[in-house]
């Protein structure tokens, strides 16, 4: 027996790890590589930011001592006051750059930083499907309960379905608001279905959210990717949204340099207070020079 297995005859694992220690895109990717296949999983592009975002990239790096040192633990200075006025517009509420605004390690840990501070063990999670695939696992790991809804065809039996096809019941969505929910996860433009919601269908959502006294957790960082006519929505800039949404973005999707990992979260100061807890033990802070590019 190794002197290892003598230590740690307790438990090792954290009970909160157990069931989530699979991961698609860690197992697809490894498939690809061993069978030599090209991999149509994982969510990047095959070419490079365009050549201005790589210029600005380049001279930030060359910008001297500060860009290789620690920066405001929650967001370059720069880059908050940006992101607060250029959203200020859309959703028609003046956003402050240091309380509103959280910049985080991709939208990935925009999502876990959500989760880990505003969900309790016990609090249902409401999840539209289909979904990204860290949702569920990220709810788990808290404790709280993933309680699904699916979007559905519209139009059935039809040969071809478009993304604006599919739709969310509101009646379906309705039954699954219970005193123990706390929040709703929407993606829009989704993935991967691509829908893009209406106006209408995130009014449906909202009324709900404010009957029942609910977050809602936006995840929209495919919002510049829409095409065909569709215009994205923010479901922050509706009445009485501000306040209990918790908008995610990245510079990721947009300029197709998804290995940045830029993301951020605007919301409600008296929300992200709370996230920025979970930022501040975890990662501290993102890099300096790709905050500065972005």
């Amino acid at each position: 027996m190794c002197l290892f297995q003598i230590i740690m005859s307790r438990r090792l694992n954290a009970r909160r790890t157990e069931g989530v220690d699979k991961n698609v895109w860690v197992e697809f990717t490894k498939l690809a590589a061993d069978y030599k296949v090209v991999n149509l999983g994982h969510g990047f592009p095959d070419f490079s930011p365009p050549k201005f975002v790589q210029e600005a990239f380049c001279k930030a790096v060359s910008g001297g001592p500060q860009m290789h040192q620690y920066t405001q633990a929650f967001g370059h200075p720069p880059l908050v006051k940006s992101l607060a006025k250029f959203f200020s517009r859309i959703v028609g509420h003046e956003i402050d750059p240091l309380e509103d605004v959280l910049v985080t390690v991709g939208a990935y840990q925009a999502l876990f930083c959500a989760f880990q501070a505003l969900i309790d063990e016990g609090n249902e999670v409401i999840i539209v499907e289909p979904f990204f695939n860290c949702y569920q696992p990220m709810v788990k790991m808290v404790g709280g309960k993933a309680v699904y809804v699916p979007l559905r065809p519209k139009v059935e039996g039809s040969a071809v379905l478009s993304s604006g096809d599919w739709v969310l019941s509101a009646e379906e969505l309705a039954s699954k608001f219970t005193p123990r929910t706390k929040a709703i996860v929407i993606n829009t433009p989704n993935n991967p279905l691509g829908k893009v919601y209406k106006t209408e269908e995130l009014q449906m959502i909202a009324d709900l959210c404010i009957k029942h006294d609910v977050l809602c957790i936006s995840d929209e960082v495919y919002e510049w990717l829409t095409y065909d006519g569709n215009k994205h929505v923010k479901i922050a800039s509706l009445p009485g949204m501000w306040e209990r949404t918790i908008t995610i973005g990245s510079g990721g999707k947009t300029f197709s340099a998804t290995g940045w990992k830029v993301g951020w979260v605007i919301s409600s100061g008296h929300i992200i207070k709370h996230m920025k807890t979970i930022h501040q033990n975890c990662v501290y802070h993102c890099p300096t020079a790709a905050q500065v590019n972005t």
